[in-house]
Order: structure tokens, then sequence, then C-alpha cells
């Protein structure tokens, strides 16, 4: 089985679930794109613990882990199969590297997960586990992460981090319609290190691009992009996925690790 690519997903806010836009329409042609994975494994930043559990449940539930949005969100389902198999796999690689984890025969996928995946595999037919991100992992551990959980890209397991180019909650709230600047200057910084394979400048993103501590006032929306280029045994060719700017601030860019992707992409406004 040939090596699968890694990726990093911008999910924006919640509605991203019920309103794909562009953004939702790219993935939804990724999923279709890309040889279809045995199993996805997931890193989001809404499951930060002590150190790295692992989702161990056969059938998890979809976790609605957000408040004061319509009633229609509550109602989504992603009935999809879990895979303590994998699990298991998860905590036998990361193991050599230093990395101690345990399995959670219980927790259900948050909507760094879920949504997503929603687009991008609709029919929820490809079994997900997600795996957590420790309290103090700065750029370096994610990376580290990310290289430790590579070896699974070549066993047909789609590795995914799911975060946001840039997320800036205070500013999203206030719910300004108008385009900041500051995210598109960020966002087009990072993708020229991305683009050109530079993890040493993607790691340092949060120190030295353009508005970094605008576009993200706390790091745990970026850690799972240093994740999944981490994971990618080539960081090039890269495909971008420029699902431009939400609500003002919110940056919808994802990446392919690994491989040039064509997309054919007809845009919705709802799902």
């Amino acid at each position: 089985m040939a090596t699968l690519p890694t990726v990093f997903v911008s999910h924006g806010a919640p509605t991203f679930a019920n309103e794909p836009g562009l953004a939702g329409a790219q993935l939804r042609a990724l999923g279709q794109a890309l040889d279809k994975p045995q199993a996805i494994l997931v890193v989001s930043p809404h499951w930060m613990t002590r150190s790295v559990e692992i989702t161990a449940t056969a059938q998890p539930d979809t976790i609605h882990d957000f408040g004061g949005f319509p009633r229609a969100l509550y109602a989504i389902q992603y009935p999809v199969a879990g895979s303590p198999q994998l699990a298991a796999r998860v905590k036998q690689v990361l193991s050599p590297r230093g990395i101690t984890a345990s399995l959670d025969s219980r927790r259900g996928l948050d909507h760094g997960a879920w949504v997503p995946l929603l687009h991008m595999y609709p029919d929820a037919d490809v079994p997900v586990v997600q795996v957590s991100i420790p309290f103090d992992t700065d750029e370096a551990k994610a990376l580290a992460l990310g290289r430790a959980l590579a070896p699974l890209a070549a066993e047909g397991v789609l590795i995914v981090g799911s975060g946001s180019l840039t997320h800036n909650l205070y500013e999203f709230r206030m719910g300004d319609a108008h385009e900041a600047g500051y995210a598109r200057e960020f966002s087009l910084w990072v993708r020229d290190a991305v683009v050109h394979g530079d993890m040493h400048r993607i790691a340092q993103a949060l120190r030295d691009a353009p508005h970094a501590a605008r576009a993200h006032p706390t790091t745990e929306h970026f850690l799972p992009l240093l994740v999944a280029a981490g994971a990618a045994g080539a960081p090039t060719p890269t495909t971008v996925l420029d699902g431009g700017i939400r609500h003002g601030v919110l940056a919808m860019e994802s990446y392919v690790f690994g491989q040039r992707v064509t997309l054919q992409v007809q845009e919705v406004a709802h799902a």
C-alpha cells in the first residue's frame, strides 16, 4: 500500500458543519480525490489532556462540545465506527519515541474531529480514532508527536491535524463582518513556508509570522498543523486549499502534505 499524505484542516466555527461554503466543498472534493484510507487518525485542540490519550471506542459518540449555537447544529450526528485495533497500534508506535499514551474506551469525537470529516467522508464509512494533545505541548513537541505517528501513513491511516490557521475567538465573538487583513497576511506567510517545505519556518510561525499573536492568542489551534507536517514523510509537494476567511477573522486554509491533488470543487451554501 502506498504511503498516504497527511492533512491539516481548518475547522473554523462549529457552524462549519451546516454552512460548508467553499472550504467544505474543498474538503468534500479532497475526500473524493484521495485514495480511500483504511482508517483516519485525528488530532484536535478540543481534546487536551495531561498525557496522550487515544480513543478506543468501537462506536464513538458525536460530541457537541460548544454552546450558544442554533439548535439544528446539536442534532447533527456523525455515526462513524471507531477502531480499538488502530488505537492499540497508535499506542505501540508512540512508545519507542518515549511518548506514553493510554486508551480511553468511552470518549467520543469532538467537533474538531467530526465537523471536517462530515465534509470529507459524509458517508461516515471510514473508522476514526482521535488522539489528544497534552497540555504542555509546544511546537517542538507537536512536531515530535507527528513524527512518531508517521509510520501509520504507510499502513493505510490518514493522519489529520484539525485546527484553525487563525483563531482569535474574541474577534470572532465580536461579530465584525469585515475581513481583518491581518488574518490574510498571517495565512500567506504560513502558506509560503508550507509550500517550500520549510519545517523550521513552520515551527517558528507563532514567533516570526506577521500578526502571529493576534492570529493565535493561544497556541492550541496551530499545533495540529505541526502534527500533520511532522507526520508527513515528505512535506512537499503540498496542496493548498484556500477556503477563504470566515467571519472576518477565521482563515479556512487547509493543506495536504506529500501529495499534489487536483480538486473538482462545487461550492454549496448549506449541507
